[in-house]
């Protein structure tokens, strides 16, 4: 099932449990302009809210994922209530992106880049081709990614999210990899097969289990390790009493292939 327009500044395609959310302002680099964030929104909102779905591809079109905010826009309203209102919508995007119950996956080629950046480091996963190149580069015009540091500061080292953020400076998809702000780095020719492997995989386990574990995941690393442990075997627990784990554990006992109800 497709829904979009060529026009449309964010599409989406779906099939069989997968979503594509494509950005699609290529001559802009895909910047997030107050367009872009209330299209992301509304698609976001409308997936989360859909019981077939397993797994979600965040990709663009063009030479570039995404070079972070609009310049041009945000210097055409030079207000401080429109800036609070845009950056709040940023992040409620990035925070639905968390939301989703499924496992997010960026799709990256050619720059990604402050608020860009941001959203590759959002994602729960993330695959770029090997000649991309990754910056918080807003101290260049004198403007500190502070949101984008939210993100990169949860799934980078800090003294690696600290450089990246005070120098500006690009670094490449194989350095990303090393801090762990991208999963691989491939080449160009092997980045849609890459990918396509881990949906599978994804789309090939239980989607209780799926659902479970994300939320799980992100909730217990803002808790003590005591309370940590104490939901996850609570979730755990819970997830034992599906039909889905039932299924599971008997086809892994019986030697074949389990047959997933999704309850």
């Amino acid at each position: 099932m497709s829904h979009e327009h060529p026009a449309d500044p964010v599409l989406l395609e779906q099939h069989q449990g997968l979503a594509r959310i494509t950005l699609n302002r290529p001559a802009q680099y895909n910047a997030l302009s107050e367009e872009v964030l209330g299209s992301l929104q509304h698609i976001l909102d409308t997936l989360a809210q859909d019981p077939s779905l397993q797994c979600v591809i965040i990709q663009a079109t063009g030479k570039a994922f995404c070079a972070g905010h609009d310049l041009k826009q945000m210097r055409a309203n030079p207000e401080h209530t429109y800036y609070r209102d845009l950056f709040s919508r940023c992040s409620r995007v990035m925070q639905g992106v968390l939301a989703l119950p499924v496992p997010v996956i960026a799709r990256v080629q050619g720059l990604a880049t402050a608020a860009g950046c941001q959203l590759v480091a959002t994602c729960d996963m993330a695959v770029a081709s090997e000649s991309t190149r990754f910056a918080v580069s807003g101290i260049n015009v004198g403007l500190f990614c502070s949101t984008p540091a939210v993100a990169l500061s949860r799934c980078v080292p800090p003294k690696a999210a600290m450089e990246m953020l005070m120098t500006g400076e690009f670094i490449s998809a194989q350095r990303a990899q090393e801090l762990g702000l991208i999963n691989y780095a491939v080449a160009e020719d092997q980045l849609d097969q890459t990918i396509q492997k881990l949906a599978d995989s994804i789309l090939a386990k239980s989607p209780v289990a799926v659902r479970a574990g994300k939320a799980m995941f992100y909730r217990q690393r803002s808790l003590a390790i005591e309370q940590a442990y104490d939901y996850a075997g609570q979730v755990m627990a819970d997830n034992m009493m599906s039909n889905d784990a039932c299924e599971g554990i008997d086809a892994f006992i019986e030697k074949r292939a389990p047959q997933w109800r999704g309850t």
